[in-house]
């Protein structure tokens, strides 16, 4: 049995897993995919002092909690910069690294710096009426959809789960000063339906495994078994 903690991206929840996480477990594994800070159950705790160092503290703080190792730990999109933060604090407790879709830092970076696009997201909250605010992106006609879902049901599904999220998880940097954590073994999941304009992906370093999915971006909305399948492999 391994232990799988799925975290989600930007203005998401933990229920963006729920297809996912009864595959898992089907197979016998132990699955864990909170809401993060500010969002799902927690979102009575968004603010404007909520960052990304909120968010890795509330992994690292599960983990510790639940006393949690051999852990395969799944973070997707923006939790691409978490789940390298949380494998630099806590890399014993971290089996496999799975950056699903995700931004991949180096030390020192923000989202602003792996996706230039996300500049745009902090001007624009910095200049409106509350200052810190990042609404969800919007929704764009096809290919593109909304985080890559086009199906009227599941859009329906994902847009009741999206909130806004605090301008500073895109600004507070990464810290990634711990050898330990590039020893973890990492696999990389891209999805390679439509891409929006302006959207980059970094090369893959060397003995870093990829995989891809031929969906959009939310492929644990689009393509649950699928991604569950390629997430046993790294159990």
């Amino acid at each position: 049995m391994s232990t799988y903690l799925l975290v989600h991206g930007a203005w998401h929840s933990g229920e963006c897993w729920e297809r996912v996480v009864p595959l898992l477990t089907a197979a016998g594994h132990r699955v864990h995919a909170p809401s993060l800070t500010g969002h799902g159950d927690k979102a009575r705790l968004l603010g404007p002092d909520v960052g990304l160092d909120t968010h890795v503290d509330d992994v690292v703080g599960l983990i510790k909690e639940e006393d949690l190792t051999e852990v395969v730990l799944v973070g997707h999109s923006y939790a691409g910069l978490v789940v390298s933060s949380v494998a630099d604090r806590v890399p014993e407790r971290i089996k496999h690294l799975v950056h699903l879709d995700a931004m991949v830092p180096e030390d020192g970076e923000t989202a602003a710096d792996v996706q230039p696009a996300t500049q745009a997201m902090i001007d624009r909250a910095l200049a409106s009426g509350s200052g810190w605010r990042v609404p969800p992106l919007p929704e764009l006609p096809p290919p593109y959809g909304l985080f890559g879902v086009t199906e009227a049901a599941d859009l329906e599904w994902l847009r009741s789960m999206l909130s806004d999220m605090p301008v500073r998880c895109l600004q507070q940097p990464v810290r990634l000063d711990n050898p330990a954590g590039r020893d973890v073994p990492r696999t990389h999941i891209h999805c390679t339906g439509a891409v929006p304009p302006g959207i980059v992906r970094r090369p893959v370093l060397a003995g870093e495994r990829v995989w891809e999915l031929p969906t959009g971006h939310d492929c644990m909305i689009t393509m649950p078994a699928e991604l569950a399948d390629l997430l046993l492999r790294v159990a």
